[in-house]
């Protein structure tokens, strides 16, 4: 085992929905799969990113692609509408959890 960047086995794309952000995480190669389903969690989520994460996150897995659909609730600080923030559509969400450190076979 040895632990590396999501993004050396994954591949990622976010999109958004008022204050709600979700991305999509799709290994690579099949054998990965599971190392995103049992390293990219929502409470793995919550304790990396807490301070950006105020809403509940939910995790649909998608076995027949091999990836997960992280949903993401206040995620965007009020969403493109309201937030003063400069990625209000949250597509820098993907970069952060490709950045995640995971332990890969």
């Amino acid at each position: 085992m040895s632990r590396r960047p999501l993004r050396e086995i994954a591949h990622a794309r976010a999109g958004d929905k008022g204050n709600r952000s979700n991305v999509s995480v799709f290994a690579y190669e099949a054998e990965h799969y599971p190392v995103i389903l049992a390293e990219v969690t929502p409470a793995r989520l919550k304790q990396e990113f807490g301070n950006l994460l105020r809403g509940e996150i939910t995790r649909y897995e998608l076995p027949n692609l091999n990836g997960i659909n992280m949903v993401m609730d206040q995620a965007l600080e009020g969403g493109v509408n309201e937030s003063l923030n400069l990625d209000g559509h949250g597509k820098s969400w993907s970069s952060l959890i490709l950045s995640l450190e995971v332990e890969v076979p």
